[in-house]
């Protein structure tokens, strides 16, 4: 069994997204690195495009997509680093998040926390949050944290 001071420092993943939550996630994942000499990983999808009329279209569709993503992931890593000094691994996926997600989680061995946040909508904690939970297996450990935090609480928590 190795000592805790032999092991690589935790690696945390939080999917990147439009989501008003996931700036909540964003912060907890980031506090929780700094509290434990961890390591952040970034994932953003660009979401595919169901429109196939014209070649030309679609591509354009998909390279906006695909802007958006940097955009967002770009964002989210300038928090992290202006929050804790962590410069974050940044991984842009093309497709749907859940199957970029295990597919990424298939390919980092060294990932050790997927960090969510609910959704602070009456529909429900939202799509990913729910189907990471009810999944019968997960790789890695998932900390789900209420989307509702304030910073302030987050900051006492992490």
């Amino acid at each position: 069994m190795s000592s805790p001071a032999s092991r690589a420092p935790r690696k945390f993943l939080v999917v990147v997204d439009k989501t008003p939550e996931c700036k909540v996630a964003i912060r907890f994942a980031t506090r929780r690195a700094m509290a434990t000499g961890g390591r952040m990983t970034l994932l953003c999808v660009a979401q595919p495009t169901d429109f196939q009329q014209w070649r030309g279209v679609e591509e354009i569709m998909k390279d906006e997509a695909h802007q958006e993503a940097e955009s967002l992931i770009y964002e989210a890593a300038k928090a992290v680093n202006e929050l804790s000094g962590i410069t974050c691994e940044l991984v842009i996926a093309e497709g749907r998040a859940m199957d970029a997600l295990m597919e990424l989680l298939k390919g980092d061995s060294d990932l050790s926390i997927l960090v969510l946040a609910t959704s602070t909508a009456k529909e429900g904690p939202g799509p990913l949050v729910t189907t990471v939970a009810t999944a019968a297996q997960y790789p890695i450990p998932v900390t789900i944290v209420p989307g509702s935090l304030s910073n302030a609480e987050i900051d006492s928590l992490a």
